[in-house]
Formats: structure tokens, sequence, C-alpha cells
């Protein structure tokens, strides 16, 4: 009767992943514990597998994707009320999207159980900017741009970026500074990487009904971000903006 139990997750084995701390960023290296606490019968578990997941905003509505997956061991047998902790060391892939507005970024832990409900464990991740994607958002907040939203849309033809299935698009409003009434926004869509942050800019100027039902009120550049100085970041966007006023 236990083992029946266990199959639909009554008396099973549990996991929980310990985090030091939830915030991240992208590129960062996280070490972690991994509590496996038994349940009421033995169980054979086949992997213990790592998720870090997001969702991505389609025409159908969200769909969740992981971004990385790794596997910590394979063919554990876990005794009745065995408590078993694991260490684990995971990378945040520099492709990971910012937790701004209703951006979520979260760590899954799956006990893989044959012929039972697979225990897991959710932890949501706080993903701060990195420091050259920070230095953009200060620039546009020096430039008088306010934050619109941020949110991760799906990329099925890779506009911006190869073999990634979504983006996430920074959506800004000139509020302010010498851009208000000549910029309706600004949309930015970040590619950081260890050695540099490519941004592709999408200017939409503020034009008559006839410029934007042609699309020429819009402008699509991109820009190079290798240094994490807001004032030098600042001037180059100052710069590259003007160029589409």
């Amino acid at each position: 009767m236990k083992n029946v139990l266990a199959s639909i997750g009554i008396g099973n084995a549990s996991v929980d992943t310990v985090l030091p701390t939830a915030a991240v960023r992208p590129g960062d290296t996280v070490d972690a514990e991994v509590h496996i606490e038994g349940g009421k019968v033995e169980q054979e578990v086949g992997t213990v597998r790592f998720e870090i997941e997001t969702r991505y905003l389609t025409d159908d509505g969200y769909r969740e994707v992981d971004l990385s997956r790794f596997t910590l061991a394979e063919g554990l047998t876990i005794q009745p009320g065995q408590s078993e902790v694991r260490e684990v060391s995971f990378e945040i892939p520099y492709d990971t999207p910012v937790t701004v507005g209703g951006v979520k970024v979260w760590l899954e832990t799956e006990l893989d159980i044959s012929l039972a409900v697979d225990p897991e464990d959710k932890d949501y991740l706080d993903v701060r900017p990195t420091p050259r994607l920070q230095a953009v958002f200060d620039a546009m907040d020096d430039l008088g741009f306010s934050l619109k939203s941020a949110e991760c849309e799906a990329d099925p033809h890779g506009r911006y970026t190869s073999g990634r299935r979504f983006v996430q698009e920074f959506e800004y409003r000139a509020t302010g500074g010498e851009f208000r009434g000549t910029l309706d926004e600004v949309e930015l869509v970040a590619n950081p990487g260890p050695d540099a942050l490519d941004l592709f800019v999408e200017v939409d100027r503020r034009g008559g009904l006839l410029s934007e039902l042609s699309g020429t009120d819009e402008t699509k550049t991109r820009a190079r971000i290798e240094t994490t100085d807001r004032a030098s970041v600042r001037q180059q966007l100052e710069e590259l903006l003007r160029k589409h006023v």
C-alpha cells in the first residue's frame, strides 16, 4: 500500500534546493545545496534534474521555456526517511531575462522517479541586469526616458539572435530631456555576453498620420556597449538617438 501511495505522491521522497540568495546576474556562478528527504518507501531516482525556466508571450498566450538544464546525479536509491545533501554549482545563462515588470525566472529541481509522481521544487530568482545593461538603464534615465514595459516576446524569425525563441524587449517613453516631443518611444533588445552587450534599438519618431501608416516614423539600428561607465554609455546612446530624430 505504501508503494501505491508513493506512486501518487503520498509519502513520496521530497527535494528542496537551498540558494544562498535569490538575487543573481546573468553570467554568475551560483553555489547551492540540494536537500533530498526519503519518503515512506525505498525509491529509485533516475536523475536529479535542474532547469532554469522563464516564460514568453506568443500570439496564443504565454509559453514556458528552458534557458538551461543539467543533471546533478543519476541512479540514486533513497531509503525511507533518509536525508541527503548534495552541493551543486550552476551558471546563470547570459540570455536570462531581467525580472522586471511581470517577467519571472525560476529554478526547478526535479527527482525523476519511475512509476511515481516526480517530486519537484521551484525557486524564483531575482535576476538583476549585468553591469553593462545597468549602465544602459541608467543612461536612458539620464536622457529623460521612463521604462514603460519589459516583456519577453516570441522571436520566431530570429530577428535579433539565432537559436533563441524569444527576446526581452524594454519599451521606453521620452518623458523629459531633449527627446521629449520628438520621439514617441524607444525599444531596446539587449544581447549580453561576457565581453560586450549588443543593443538593438528601434526608434519611433513623433510624426504625422501618413508617416505612421507608412512606417517611416520607425528606424532600427544597433549599438555595441563595451563599458560599464554610465556617462560614456549615455554619450553613446545620446549620439545614436540624435541621428534618428
